[in-house]
């Protein structure tokens, strides 16, 4: 049997323990899953996922990731009945402590175009010992010529724009796209101050 991390063995707050209890083993629900379209959702089905790596290039195994995406055709979603009726939630929650390798995952569909935007997923992380949650997007490296449009992507310093980029990889026919969070460092993500 796994025993499950308590308050006394790090320094919280406990963004993943409990805003994703469910996915930790608690007896909890979650409000929210790391699945964002069912397989009913129009458009490509993709999997997002990845790792955090904290300062000193350590894979981060309790960070929370909140993920607000538009579905395929660059709509977010606006009620519950849409929500029903295309099986595309727009919203999903993800801890990084249960995968064997401290990943991320979400399964959901690649984002269309929003009004001028390049297809992106926006992103807010938390993690322990962090009281101020960051901001940041994804963007696709498929999407070249939409991404050199963007204007949030192109405010980005040239030599930092890549740090945005998920990286497409189709294995088993099923397309993944690989994005690593970086905290400092050489490769650290781009956060945007909102």
């Amino acid at each position: 049997m796994k025993l499950k991390q308590t308050p006394s063995q790090t320094v919280g707050p406990f963004f993943a323990y409990g805003l994703t209890p469910k996915q930790y083993s608690y007896d909890f629900p979650n409000a929210f899953t790391p699945d964002i379209a069912g397989d009913q959702a129009r458009g490509e089905h993709i999997m997002l996922a990845g790792r955090v790596f904290d300062g000193a290039g350590k894979v981060v195994n309790d960070a929370l990731l909140e993920i607000f995406q538009a579905d395929a055709d660059g709509r977010y979603a606006e009620s519950a009945a849409q929500i029903g009726a295309s099986g595309f939630t727009g919203f999903g929650r993800v801890g990084t402590g249960t995968d064997p390798d401290s990943r991320y995952i979400v399964q959901t569909v690649k984002p269309g175009a929003t009004d001028g935007a390049a297809p992106h997923v926006d992103v807010i992380l938390t993690m322990r010992g962090m009281l101020n949650h960051l901001f940041t997007r994804i963007y696709f490296d498929d999407e070249t010529a939409a991404n050199a449009e963007d204007p949030v992507l192109q405010s980005v310093p040239a030599e930092r724009r890549n740090t945005l980029l998920a990286r497409r990889q189709v294995l088993d026919g099923r397309v993944i796209y690989h994005f690593d969070f970086y905290m400092q460092g050489a490769q650290e993500t781009v956060f945007f101050d909102l």
